[in-house]
C-alpha cells in the first residue's frame, strides 16, 4: 500500500498554536522531512517526538524529489515541514507536493499557523480581497516596478519581508502609494510581537528613528486604493493596455486584468478587453 506526504503547519513563534493534529501525525509519520532539522528538531524534542528526521531543503527536493515520490509508494509516509508556519506558501515544499500529486501519492494539508493569514486579520486594513506577493525585489527599481504595477487593484497588497531590508520596502512603497495606509507586523505571536498601522510616509518615517532595532521576520500590508486615487484622471487607451498587461504578466488573466482596470479608470470592461485581444 502506498504510503502518503502531509503538510504539517508548525507555529511561527507561540508553540502553543500547534494542532493536535499535527502533533498526531507527525508522531505517526515514518519519516519528518524538514526545511531545517535544527529548528524543526527543537519542534520535535519540546513534544517528545521521536520520528526520524531528514533534511529536506529546495536543493534536496529538486535533486532527490524522485525519489522521495518512489519511497512514499512504497509505503513511507512522509510529513513536511518547513521552517515555520504552513509549508507550500512561499517555500519549496509546493514542488514537492506537485510531484507528489503527480505521481498519484496522496497529500493531506494539516492546517494551522500562518504569518500571512495572522498578519492580515490584526492588520486593521479594511478591503473584501487581498494580493498576496511574498518578497518583494531586491533592487529599488524592481520593487517598484512591481508596487506600480499592482495599483490597480482594489485589495490589500501582503509581502513578506527581512528585517534588514524592511527600510527599502518602505521607502518604494511611500514613494508609490503616499497616499495609502500601510501596516508593519513582525514577530507574531512571540512576546515582542508588533502591529504598526499608518500612512505610508508616516510609517517609514517612524521605523526610520528606530533604524536598528527591527527584529524577526516581517509582514507589510498595504491598505487598497484610496477615494482619491478611485478618482484618478481619465487614461489614455495605450496606459490602460500597459496596466492590463502588467497585470497579466503578474499572473492575472485577461478578464480578470481587464476588469481591474476598467474599475480603476472609470472605464468598461469590453473597452479594455479590446486592448488586449
Amino acid at each position: 500500500m502506498a504510503g502518503r506526504l502531509s503538510i504539517v503547519a508548525t507555529p511561527i513563534g507561540n508553540l502553543g498554536d500547534i494542532s493536535a493534529r499535527a502533533l498526531d501525525t507527525l508522531r505517526a509519520a515514518d519519516v519528518v522531512l524538514a526545511e531545517d532539522t535544527r529548528v524543526t528538531g527543537k519542534l520535535l524534542a519540546h513534544f517528545g517526538i521521536q520520528t526520524r528526521l531528514e533534511r529536506c531543503d529546495e536543493n534536496v527536493i529538486a535533486a532527490n524529489s524522485a525519489a522521495l515520490v518512489q519511497r512514499m509508494f512504497a509505503g513511507e509516509r512522509m510529513a513536511f515541514c518547513s521552517d515555520a508556519g504552513t509549508p507550500g506558501v512561499s517555500d519549496p515544499g509546493m514542488r514537492l507536493v506537485a510531484a507528489a500529486q503527480d505521481a498519484g501519492i496522496q497529500v493531506e494539508a494539516i492546517p494551522g499557523a500562518s504569518a500571512l493569514l495572522t498578519a492580515l486579520a490584526s492588520s486593521g486594513l479594511v478591503a473584501s480581497s487581498f494580493y498576496f506577493g511574498a518578497f518583494l525585489p531586491r533592487k529599488a527599481g524592481e520593487r517598484e516596478g512591481l508596487l506600480e504595477s499592482l495599483k490597480p487593484l482594489d485589495a490589500i497588497l501582503v509581502f513578506y519581508e527581512s528585517p534588514h531590508r524592511t527600510l527599502a520596502s518602505l521607502e518604494s512603497i511611500a514613494r508609490v502609494f503616499p497616499q495609502r495606509e500601510v501596516v508593519m507586523a513582525r514577530e507574531l505571536t512571540k512576546l515582542h510581537e508588533e502591529v504598526v498601522r499608518a500612512a505610508a510616509p508616516d510609517l517609514l518615517a517612524q521605523l526610520q528613528a528606530r533604524e536598528g532595532e527591527l527584529k524577526g521576520e516581517v509582514v507589510l500590508l498595504v491598505g487598497p486604493p484610496t477615494a482619491d486615487e478611485m478618482r484618478m484622471p481619465s487614461a489614455t487607451p495605450e496606459q490602460a493596455r500597459e496596466l492590463a498587461q502588467a497585470l497579466m504578466a503578474q499572473g492575472a488573466s485577461r478578464s480578470a486584468a481587464a476588469k481591474a482596470v476598467a474599475s480603476q479608470l472609470g472605464l468598461a470592461k469590453n473597452d479594455v478587453y479590446s486592448l488586449l485581444v
